[in-house]
């Protein structure tokens, strides 16, 4: 039997100000209310069922990844106490336990920082093509899933909900958003990348990518936001079981993908009805992987 989930968050007395893939976000006051449900979004098609769990998830593990690299750039992050919540959002404390947070209001660059540790997904699409990924040329003779002479810095597109990501250059990015923020950006995603990397691989987990988003903070200044190094946003692969030359076993969301590839989906909505042994095996996955980085149960 599949356990309940939360598909969509509804309060009433709070003011919506966005539903995006997998997080209802609330203006309370000066900051913002940013609940992570269990709605999963695959190829940017968002499914009909949720994952159980998956925002208790989401939240515990970019907690543990924002307070780990506060050091390297600040974070939107005021709390994720539900009792040191604004008295409005009391009401909701159940269901808001262990899946929101409150965070400070910024202004969203409309920039995807991915960071590349190894050639995998459209990064290995790209590379297979044209030799190239997002404007570096990669050496030659480069197989699916090998590691990278070094973390790359592969900004994309923001896009919408129900459209696509785009891959484009540094330079690009920095027609878009401006030389000096590009550059911040790029620095911060790449140190906070090598940090945290480094620090899964202690605890027997490849890092291979992941995608960040900044915003400018009332100050004026970078400030690190949304979600961060979660299985809905990074590959995580076990290291024992890593072999270049081929897709890797996975604890993120890669596990949907290569279900929906393996039925021919065509990436566009409306999705299919996902099987509840996939539902049920995303969820252990998600599960697992948290409880490995942080050393937290959910259960």
């Amino acid at each position: 039997m599949i356990q309940q989930v939360l598909l969509q968050s509804n309060f009433d007395n709070l003011q919506l100000v966005k539903r995006g893939k997998v997080r209802d976000v609330y203006s309370v006051g000066d900051y913002y209310l940013i609940v992570s449900s269990d709605r999963l979004s695959a190829f940017d098609v968002i499914m009909n069922q949720g994952i159980p769990e998956k925002g208790k998830v989401l939240n515990t593990i970019s907690s543990f990844w924002f307070d780990k690299t506060k050091d390297i750039i600040k974070n939107h992050i005021v709390t994720t106490d539900v009792n040191e919540f604004p008295e409005s959002c009391l009401q909701y404390k159940d269901l808001l336990s262990g899946r929101s947070m409150l965070v400070r209001k910024t202004k969203v660059i409309p920039i995807e920082s991915i960071v590349r540790g190894y050639l995998s997904g459209t990064g290995w699409n790209d590379y297979l093509k044209t030799g190239t990924l997002c404007g570096y040329k990669l050496p030659s003779g480069l197989v699916e899933s090998e590691k990278l002479p070094e973390p790359i810095f592969t900004p994309s597109t923001k896009a919408e909900i129900g459209d696509h990501d785009e891959n484009i250059s540094v330079e690009q990015a920095k027609e878009i958003a401006g030389v000096e923020i590009i550059e911040q950006m790029e620095y911060a995603a790449l140190s906070i990348f090598k940090r945290c990397s480094e620090y899964a691989l202690s605890k027997g987990i490849i890092i291979a990518d992941t995608k960040m988003e900044f915003g400018i903070d009332e100050d004026g200044k970078l400030i690190l936001i949304d979600e961060l190094l979660t299985p809905d946003s990074s590959r995580f692969w076990p290291l024992d079981k890593y072999e270049k030359g081929r897709g890797q076993f996975s604890y993120d969301k890669q596990y949907v993908r290569d279900y929906l590839i393996s039925i021919n989906f065509n990436k566009q909505p409306p999705p299919p009805d996902l099987p509840e042994e996939i539902i049920r095996k995303t969820s252990e996955k998600y599960k697992e992987v948290v409880k490995i980085l942080t050393e937290k149960s959910l259960d």
